[in-house]
């Protein structure tokens, strides 16, 4: 399964934010400048973020980002559940015609379970604790 930039684009924003903590606001152009990510699409995810509750938004001249929840407290399943379609194919009987007697669905939930239960295990705490390396990429393009 690939993900959507989407949600590419929001895992990085907020790894991005936490390694930086809340001592520093982050404008959303220098994260589209760390990442190299469309600045228009980067405002779409950072809209979303903020509307689920994930970022703080701040307008103004010195305004942009910041987390509003702990890294610990931000769950990569529920995230990913939040900004990802997570249809793996249109089983409808207008899109195919075996959709009545078709298992493959079944099987394609349960990948589809199994892949979101072993994201359901971490937050985002896990992704950037002791990670130096990751912390000396991102704070040295800020």
């Amino acid at each position: 399964m690939q993900l959507n930039s989407f949600t590419d684009y929001a895992l990085r924003s907020l790894i991005l934010l936490s390694v930086e903590g809340n001592d520093r606001i982050i404008s959303a152009a220098e994260i589209s400048e760390t990442f190299g990510i469309s600045r228009n699409h980067l405002m779409k995810v950072v809209n979303k973020l903020a509307q689920l509750g994930y970022v703080d938004t701040l307008r103004g001249k010195h305004g942009g980002l910041k987390l509003k929840m702990a890294p610990v407290d931000i769950n990569i399943g529920a995230l990913i559940r939040q900004t990802e379609p997570m249809q793996l194919l249109d089983c409808s009987e207008k899109a195919c015609h075996i959709t009545r007697a078709c298992r493959l669905k079944g099987v394609l939930a349960d990948a589809k379970a199994a892949f979101l239960a072993v994201l359901d295990k971490y937050t985002l705490e896990d992704v950037i604790s002791d990670n130096e390396p990751l912390k000396l990429l991102l704070v040295s393009n800020g």
